[in-house]
């Protein structure tokens, strides 16, 4: 499932290309992808110009200039591109600007949506859907991580870096990835850490994630970015997907175990 590197990723590269333009076709040919009938969601859509794009969580939300907004929800496999290459599948959702130019959704797994709503009811969807504060909010300090890991003491704290109440966009990449560069065993309970490794923990999920969005992003499965290209984050990964190779600490061997129904990877000897 892209995450939010994958997400911010789409986000940047779109806003870039389509801000401002107008749309003037739209063509949704799978139904079960939209909230409303299809012929519906292309008539409120065709005429209006993007306003904005925004992103909440794994989320993206494409504001319109008529009071309206698509939510997109990728889910597993969700495909976003831009007069690129074409994405894996055939696209469910064709937008049609008015220079010609095209945006393409594809999803090949069908979890994903793309629902059309008012201002007012994003809002309320996305207050629904309780989202953690986002890592990179000015407003997100260390104290303020600290005090909601003081609420979840016997919570481990892999699964809860994953829990979007908990932070918003964290997937399974990235909180294996902030265990190993914090040197924090994903079985730990948050009750257990110290305020250093807090410390570390916050910092390395600011780290990585901000490093994974300058790369694009990390294709491990079926994720390309925006202009149909893959991230370039995989190559740095420490411990996702490396099972049995040598850890780039220690030498010793990448372990795997099952983690609240998730494969969780971790160096036993870097990290405690």
């Amino acid at each position: 499932m892209p995450e939010l590197p994958e997400v911010e990723t789409i986000r940047r590269q779109l806003l870039a290309k389509i801000k401002g333009k107008k749309i003037k076709s739209v063509e949704v040919r799978l139904a079960r992808m939209v909230n409303i009938p299809a012929k519906e969601f292309e008539r409120n859509v065709v005429g209006a110009s993007v306003a904005g794009l925004r992103r909440r969580a794994k989320i993206l939300i494409l504001d319109l200039s008529n009071g309206q907004s698509v939510v997109i929800h990728l889910k597993m496999t969700g495909q976003l591109i831009y007069d690129g290459k074409e994405g894996t599948g055939k696209p469910h959702i064709i937008y049609v600007f008015s220079d010609g130019h095209e945006l393409k959704h594809y999803d090949f797994r069908l979890f994903g949506y793309a629902k059309l709503m008012k201002a007012e009811e994003v809002e309320k969807f996305l207050a629904k859907e309780n989202f953690g504060p986002e890592i990179f909010d000015q407003k997100f300090s260390e104290e303020d991580f600290k005090n909601l890991l003081a609420k979840k003491p016997n919570a481990k704290i892999k699964p809860l870096l994953m829990d979007q109440k908990f932070i918003a966009g964290v997937g399974n990449i990235y909180a294996q990835e902030a265990c190993f560069c914090a040197k924090i065993l994903p079985t730990r309970k948050a009750s257990t850490l110290t305020s250093a490794e807090i410390k570390n923990l916050y910092l390395c999920l600011r780290k990585i994630i901000a490093a994974a969005i300058e790369r694009h992003g990390s294709s491990v499965d079926s994720y390309v970015d925006a202009l149909g290209k893959r991230g370039g984050y995989v190559p740095l990964l420490k411990v996702y997907g490396r099972k049995g190779e040598p850890c780039v600490g220690c030498q010793g061997e990448i372990k795997t175990i099952k983690l609240a129904g998730r494969g969780t990877s971790f160096c036993p000897n870097c990290q405690k």
